[in-house]
């Protein structure tokens, strides 16, 4: 995986809105490209610009970014885009060098996840250097990570300022609801079988804030590897607590955790797909499900039902597609 020198990193930081000067378009300019790596931020970049930017995202839907290469066309995409905003943290690890040298050109570019305080995100024992990136599975966290995109649309913007806070304002209050969903629908599964069990560690931060446990057959990035003893762990536990449900991921190949279901069927325990959850891509475009909201209460619901907790079929405000 390619990585940032210590300096980049620090550039493509915590200190980057206050250290890249961001060079406010002219008069004459309107809807600056403001183009995103994954469409987790992407939705929140559209929600905030509104019709004040053109939004795009370059990493499709189910197509895990951390093993996403880009193309000489992506970069060029890239590049010619007026602002970039990436998730940050080593989740677009292979883009590490094409971001720090849009930033050295001085390219607006925004690490979202980057900008919240080290103190309230999980460690990555990986890289010391970055914390767990998948900081959006948290939608407090993920609501107070979208003050950078607004201020970094804003400094682009600058006379179009109190819409950009509008916008936030109105997103924050839509995730507060969308955050009280979870906590309900989460908080009604049974206390023996609240045990998230997933292909790779992306649910740290939605277990700690819904008071779950996880475990996971790879680590942070996809690009660890499964092995015969993990998956024989976890089976134990899936058996000795004799959990209902484990899950896929939309981005993530489902073949070890069918292992996980026939290890458990083989020592008598019946454990079934509770079904596919989006981890680090949204569903498709156009849907429901491929926003951001969509994508969190789709996992709020499926994992609520599969694990024995109640949750309405069609999710929080029935739009989530027929099981």
């Amino acid at each position: 995986m390619n990585s940032c020198s210590a300096i980049t990193r620090r550039a493509l930081g915590l200190g980057l809105l206050a250290l890249t000067p961001f060079p406010a378009l002219a008069q004459n300019r309107t809807q600056p490209r403001a183009l995103s790596t994954v469409a987790m931020v992407g939705d929140l970049v559209r929600d905030i610009g509104g019709d004040r930017i053109r939004p795009e995202t370059l990493i499709g839907e189910g197509v895990d970014p951390h093993l996403f290469r880009p193309t000489r066309a992506d970069t060029a995409r890239l590049l010619a885009a007026d602002i970039i905003f990436a998730n940050g943290h080593r989740l677009e690890g292979r883009m590490g060098d094409v971001l720090a040298r849009a930033a050295a050109n001085g390219k607006p570019v925004v690490m979202v996840a980057e900008t919240l305080p080290r103190a309230k995100l999980r460690a990555n024992p990986e890289y010391p250097d970055a914390a767990d990136p998948h900081v959006w599975m948290d939608p407090v966290l993920w609501a107070e990570a979208a003050g950078s995109i607004a201020a970094g649309i804003a400094r682009l913007i600058p006379d179009q300022t109190s819409v950009f806070e509008a916008n936030l304002a109105a997103l924050r209050a839509r995730l507060a609801a969308l955050h009280d969903y979870g906590a309900r629908v989460m908080g009604s599964i049974p206390p023996r079988q609240r045990l998230l069990v997933t292909a790779h560690d992306a649910f740290g931060y939605f277990s700690a804030r819904y008071g779950l446990e996880v475990d996971s057959i790879q680590g942070l990035s996809t690009e660890s590897e499964a092995n015969l003893a993990r998956i024989e762990a976890i089976v134990r536990g899936l058996v000795d607590r004799r959990i209902p449900a484990v899950f896929a991921e939309t981005s993530v190949p489902d073949r070890a955790v069918r292992a996980l279901i026939e290890g458990a069927g083989a020592r008598g325990q019946r454990v079934a797909l509770g079904g596919t959850l989006f981890s680090d891509s949204l569903g498709k475009p156009g849907t429901y499900e491929g926003t951001y909201h969509g994508m969190m209460d789709h996992n709020f619901t499926t994992i609520a039902r599969a694990l024995g907790g109640e949750a309405p079929a069609r999710g929080m405000l029935g739009r989530l597609a027929a099981a």
